[in-house]
């Protein structure tokens, strides 16, 4: 038994796969730990990178890869008593992320921690400050007990970068009903578990995609139809809190073009926000559009 497991799945990734794992072998201050690779179907040289590191590495059909199916079965090999889940394009930026996401779970009323994610260079000023806005400088501790207003947040959790103790994990496991989004599926049964969950901005990674306004709407109208899924569109504090920021994000971008004339990141930013929301709103209520339509307008769900 190890205390540590660091599950992290890959595909056709050599641009990150090595300088990745680099980071995660350097970390300091943290006991022995095993990394857990599960491959399916690389055919880029990602899985000869692998090789030159002491990983335990599964391969699997690339059909059959689904996101909470396959990080469970990353869970199951698994030996430690802290399962870390890690995308294989976020990197770490110290050699202290490890220590500080694993720091949270002295507290043995603490299931789960998600730490921050940082956009890389020349990201879209909507995914800077997306980014921003759910992934701060300031430490989350997500109560059950005291929600502390905290809205949709309060069930947001990505593990992208993220870490479960095993005996939460074996409790709940990640849900393979759901296509994407698994992970606010886990959080929701971690909180309502009564576990907290603890957002961890010292266990920082540079992660992000870039995407376009059509991606951004088609993305965000699964979410909306995955928090309608789960039942947390309804709940206290969701609908205003959302609505809040969505509102700050649009008038930054006004603020942005008024004041530092860049008209054409702010305009297309602004553009992209507006997708964000119509997408949402489509989402959480696509039980009124024919299957057809929501084929087109979503990304994974109802495809």
């Amino acid at each position: 038994m190890v205390k540590t497991s660091i599950v992290l799945l890959t595909k056709d990734d050599l641009t990150n796969i090595e300088p990745g794992l680099n980071v995660i072998y350097r970390q300091k201050n943290v006991e022995p730990f095993e990394v857990i690779v599960i491959d399916s179907g690389s055919s880029d040289g990602t899985l000869d990178v692998l090789r030159n590191f002491p990983v335990r590495l599964y391969e699997i059909p690339p059909d059959s890869f689904h996101h909470g199916r396959t990080r469970n079965l990353g869970a199951s090999i698994a030996t430690g008593e802290i399962l870390v889940f890690l995308s294989q394009d976020a990197l770490p930026v110290s050699d202290s992320w490890l220590d500080a996401m694993l720091s949270n779970f002295h507290d043995p009323s603490v299931g789960a921690v998600y730490g921050r994610q940082l956009p890389r260079p020349h990201s879209t000023l909507e995914r800077r400050d997306a980014l921003d806005a759910v992934y701060g400088g300031k430490k989350l501790i997500k109560d059950p007990a005291h929600r502390n207003g905290m809205g949709y947040r309060f069930y947001h959790f990505s593990d992208v970068n993220s870490a479960i103790r095993r005996s939460v994990w074996d409790a709940v496991r990640f849900p393979e009903d759901l296509k994407v989004f698994e992970d606010i599926g886990i959080a929701k049964r971690i909180l309502d578990r009564g576990w907290k969950i603890v957002y961890e901005p010292g266990a920082a990674v540079v992660h992000s995609h870039s995407y376009t306004a059509l991606g951004l709407f088609k993305r965000y109208f699964d979410i909306g139809y995955t928090l309608k899924l789960l039942q947390i569109w309804d709940e206290p504090g969701i609908k205003k809190t959302m609505v809040r920021d969505l509102w700050r994000l649009l008038k930054g971008k006004v603020r942005l073009a008024r004041n530092n004339g860049d008209s054409r990141s702010a305009c297309e930013g602004f553009g992209q926000d507006i997708a964000k929301s119509a997408g949402l709103l489509l989402g959480l209520n696509q039980e009124l559009l024919p299957l057809a339509l929501k084929r087109r307008l979503s990304a994974c769900v109802f495809k």
